[in-house]
């Protein structure tokens, strides 16, 4: 039962809150303790409203679910849990997230306020129209940078947010691409907006996300205010950690045919590994430099 209720809550998705830390590794305080576990505390905060929205939305789906090539082995929709223990562990982790959030500013407080209520609002409505449930999931990505940014509350530079926006839509679109090539595979849809989409027209969006992630990060990496911040002209190097991970990506997708799950496509592929390593090196020393010396 508890490998099924990690499985339900998803924790191998916790991954993608770790957006939290970007406020803090560019505001030059990821090494003050006090600042980390803040961000660490926002970190488990969005985890335990993410692991409640994922429940729900099975809870919605599980008649969908049952009809997914991969999706029918989860909890929910194989009936390894039942609804009623679905909704119990729901309101556990509400019962659990409530106590942690209070202790935090109010600025922070709107921000996961916001980030359940969107998802609980894409989970009932968005997700079924067409651009908007993209956009949905990148405002939900952008949510968390600036939670963030909130939780130890410092401003976070807005090419940042531009360049989450961009790489949050990208990677969802490209998760679109990935589920229409499976449903022509099947013949089946479980997903009724796909009908909206096409291969074409998810790569034309893809493509202009690709070049907003690309063009918003050289921008904040020449931008007066990044040089003389960090003062150092050296992030625009780290430009390139950023095209090869796109086109990486693009590869995965387009050639590998991979895609239906970007945490699983992000951990499992050597290379991305490396890439993402060698970037989040090449930032903590092109910022901390002097302290690590």
């Amino acid at each position: 039962m508890i490998k099924e209720i990690v499985s339900l809550i998803r924790v191998k998705d916790w991954i993608k809150n770790s957006f939290v830390f970007v406020a803090l590794l560019f505001s030059k305080h990821l090494l003050d303790a006090g600042y980390f576990i803040n961000v660490l505390e926002a970190f488990l905060i969005f985890s335990l409203a993410s692991s409640f929205i994922y429940v729900i939305n099975d809870i919605l789906d599980i008649e969908f679910d049952k009809a997914h090539p991969i999706k029918k082995s989860r909890p929910l929709a194989s009936g390894k849990i039942s609804i009623v223990t679905a909704w119990i562990i729901a309101f556990v982790l509400i019962l659990i997230t409530i106590p942690l959030l209070i202790n935090t500013n109010s600025a922070f407080i709107k921000i996961v306020s916001a980030y359940v209520l969107l998802n609980i609002v894409y989970s009932l409505l968005l997700k079924k129209i067409v651009i908007l449930d993209l956009l949905s999931i990148a405002a939900g990505f952008t949510l968390r940078v600036v939670g963030g940014a909130a939780a130890i509350s410092v401003a976070v530079s807005n090419w940042l947010l531009l360049t989450t926006l961009f790489i949050s839509l990208f990677l969802a679109v490209m998760k679109r691409r990935s589920e229409i090539g499976l449903m022509e595979e099947s013949n089946n849809s479980t997903r009724s907006v796909l009908q909206n989409y096409s291969i074409k027209f998810t790569d034309q969006i893809g493509t202009i996300s690709a070049a907003g992630v690309i063009i918003c990060y050289a921008l904040y990496a020449v931008s007066d205010r990044t040089v003389q911040y960090f003062n150092t002209d050296s992030f625009i190097y780290t430009t390139v950690f950023v095209v090869f991970g796109i086109f990486r990506y693009m590869f995965l997708v387009h050639i590998r045919k991979q895609g239906e799950n970007t945490v699983e496509l992000l951990l499992k592929d050597f290379p991305m590994l490396i890439n993402i390593f060698l970037y989040i090196i090449s930032i903590v020393v092109l910022i901390y430099n002097s302290d690590l010396l």
